[in-house]
């Protein structure tokens, strides 16, 4: 298992103050996707300090949410206090032991990538109700916002970053399309739903420095090669941006009922 997993558990405080929450369009589609409602058990996988738990557990469902970092699990907790039928458990899902009762939605935003693939829509299916939804939330960087910032930050990388690649470039957003061809087969009641939710936010430099600090191949780096790169990316900003960027995320909301 990717050992970088971890890292996201290092400054939790940190992740929760500067990983966006989803957009409230996204979040209505979801509920109204799954049926969701006060008498709904929801389960998220992979929750952080509760980007997304926060917002599921405001329809008033009963929510389980698991998470690896018992840091970014305590933070959930902390943000979950107004919500007695939300809590949060510490484990990895694929060694997670789940209740008998099945769920009717089981969720997991910008976190599949990081879970077992040999294990992670076996046991999604296992602990989903017949007829239960399963969610997917991935999020792109894409093209838009402060474009020739991304492309100038572009040179930052191949200099401090040996493992960059000199070719990489953002997509437009037409051009992004996640597929995962289990979801095509039983014990999933395909084709697979995709809805898309585009957004920009804009940072200034010392925002956007911590931004890079909550992703795990920039906490990876060696001290003098990180510290390189930060004071590249931040020069460009202020000297060339004026103090801020604008940088384009794209959310797609995949989502498949289990058969009956």
């Amino acid at each position: 298992m990717n050992t970088l997993r971890g890292t996201f558990d290092e400054d939790a405080e940190l992740y929760d103050r500067m990983r966006p929450r989803y957009p409230p369009d996204l979040v209505t589609e979801l509920a109204a996707v799954a049926g969701l409602g006060t008498r709904s058990r929801v389960l998220e996988v992979g929750s952080g300090t509760g980007q997304l738990t926060v917002a599921l557990a405001g329809l008033g469902c009963e929510l389980t949410a698991v998470e690896l970092g018992p840091s970014l699990a305590a933070v959930a907790r902390r943000n979950l206090c107004g919500f007695p039928r939300a809590h949060v458990e510490v484990s990895p899902f694929e060694e997670w032991t789940p209740p008998r009762a099945p769920f009717d939605l089981v969720v997991c935003a910008t976190a599949i990538h990081w879970i077992d693939p040999v294990l992670r829509f076996t046991r999604a299916a296992d602990v989903l109700r017949p007829g239960g939804t399963l969610a997917i939330v991935t999020t792109h960087h894409v093209a838009g916002g402060s474009g020739d910032f991304f492309e100038q930050a572009q040179r930052c990388y191949e200099r401090w970053d040996p493992a960059t690649r000199p070719d990489i470039r953002l997509r437009d957003e037409a051009l992004v399309h996640t597929v995962f061809g289990e979801l095509e087969q039983p014990p999933w009641d395909g084709p697979v739903r995709v809805r898309r939710h585009a957004r920009e936010i804009t940072y200034t430099a010392e925002q956007y420095l911590d931004l890079l600090m909550t992703y795990s191949g920039h906490r990876d780096l060696a001290p003098d090669a990180r510290h390189g790169l930060l004071t590249c990316i931040r020069a460009l900003i202020d000297e060339r941006h004026g103090g801020s960027i604008t940088k384009r995320y794209l959310h797609e909301l995949l989502t498949v009922r289990k058969s009956v």
